[in-house]
């Protein structure tokens, strides 16, 4: 009965090693900006010295704060690049709902993530429509913090980057008016690690195509009579 069972399972690379690089330089990256930005935004009293430089750590918090922007900004550069060049399960149509098959598949899994019903329709292997859309959001989300980020930023650097985006502050309505939207959208990344890394366990649990070791390994396993021709 194993070998059975085992044979009716097929093994498929389904994340390319972009993504999954992707995935966790940006999961560091989005830690440490919220860390550092908390911090930033209500600074702690951690030490106290009499002379300014003993007490540079709100510095470095500042510093790990922009080093962790940068990187975060061109490994996103990277995967809106890849969304055009990977295979079928990074491209950019896996994100945007606009068949009909995909509008039902999201109400697939919002009945099995909400309601937790059964699957009883098939789930795609890569993102489901539900979280491409998602993601898709959260993409639009990274692009908001970037400009808004380098746009605070601006004021204290004379660097390209950061001056590209001295325009957004004006037309936002000012440093204060930025500084509060960027913060208010650190909390939509909060949530938002929190509730995806439920349904990662959880998708884990109920599918049983290797969701979380996925993003380490790239491999999922699909039952082959469900397999795409």
């Amino acid at each position: 009965m194993a070998d059975a069972h085992a044979a009716a399972y097929r093994r498929l690379y389904v994340w390319e090693f972009p993504v999954r690089l992707y995935h966790w330089v940006n999961a560091i990256c989005v830690v440490l900006l919220i860390a550092t930005g908390f911090i930033i935004g209500r600074p702690i009293p951690i030490t106290y010295a009499n002379e300014a430089y003993q007490q540079y750590w709100f510095g470095t918090v500042r510093f790990i704060h922009f080093v962790a922007a940068f990187v975060f900004f061109f490994n996103f550069l990277v995967r809106i690049y890849w969304g055009f060049v990977g295979n079928r399960y990074a491209r950019w149509r896996n994100f945007i709902p606009v068949t009909r098959a995909q509008w039902q598949e999201m109400v697939e899994v919002l009945k099995v993530d909400i309601l937790q019903t059964d699957i009883k329709e098939r789930i795609s292997i890569g993102h489901n429509a539900l979280a491409g859309l998602i993601y898709f959001l959260s993409f639009l989300v990274f692009l908001f913090q970037a400009f808004t980020g380098f746009a605070l930023y601006s004021s204290m650097s004379s660097s390209f980057l950061p001056r590209l985006f001295a325009w957004v502050v004006p037309l936002m309505g000012g440093d204060f008016a930025v500084r509060q939207w960027h913060h208010l959208f650190m909390w939509f990344f909060v949530v938002f690690i929190i509730i995806h890394v439920y349904l990662v366990f959880y998708h884990d649990y109920v599918e049983g195509r290797g969701t979380t070791s996925s993003m380490v390994g790239g491999w999922k396993f699909e039952r082959e009579d469900r397999l795409n021709p």
